[in-house]
């Protein structure tokens, strides 16, 4: 003999209590004007200050800082060949050379850094260029450059770091870059020393 099941009946739902006698909800209403009787409104905010738009002058000039800086960073076919594991530094006739022994040091405050490396030569160009504009830009004085080693290059030796070579000696606001030192890549990056 089967046994039917009984579904279990529905909880009861508690009731609300009942209003005092003489409450209704204008007595409600009136209890509720009179607790924010004295409350005033806040008075509006501002709206927050519009940014600066750029003057005319200032876009032109970025536009033609950054096709300078386009232009310069092409390849050409009697540029200098780097070897892996070779050190790469370059200062301006005008920066005294024990500035550059300070940044082959490692004594400059590092601001930023772009790392190149798995970008094809086009791509890492792009890249530094953008990086470098906005370098420039924030008036930032020194940033780091990861090219690689170029260990797994092949015959055709580090593209990166020669690249990277050739394109900061061409870029004016360059004025002295150096390989790292070890705990900071080594010969697989570089220190770039910027201003205008």
């Amino acid at each position: 003999m089967s046994r039917r099941r009984v579904p279990p009946a529905a909880p009861k739902r508690p009731s609300l209590p009942a209003a005092p006698p003489g409450h209704s909800a204008d007595a409600e209403r009136a209890a509720f004007r009179d607790a924010v009787r004295d409350v005033r409104p806040l008075a509006p905010r501002p709206p927050p200050p519009a940014a600066p738009r750029p003057t005319p002058r200032a876009r032109l000039r970025r536009a033609d800082e950054r096709r300078a800086l386009a232009e310069s960073l092409e390849l050409g076919p009697g540029d200098l060949l780097v070897e892996t594991g070779e050190e790469l530094y370059f200062r301006r006739a005008q920066l005294a050379p024990r500035v550059l022994e300070r940044l082959k040091r490692g004594e400059f405050a590092l601001q930023d850094e772009i790392d190149l490396h798995g970008l094809t030569a086009v791509e890492a160009r792009d890249a530094l260029r953008a990086f470098l504009a906005g370098a420039l830009a924030r008036r930032f004085a020194c940033v780091r450059v990861v090219h690689g080693k170029g260990l797994r290059s092949g015959p055709r030796g580090p593209v990166l770091k020669h690249a990277v070579n050739v394109w900061l000696r061409k870029v004016d606001a360059v004025l002295a870059f150096a390989s790292t030192r070890p705990v900071d890549g080594g010969t697989g990056a570089v220190y770039v020393l910027l201003g205008r």
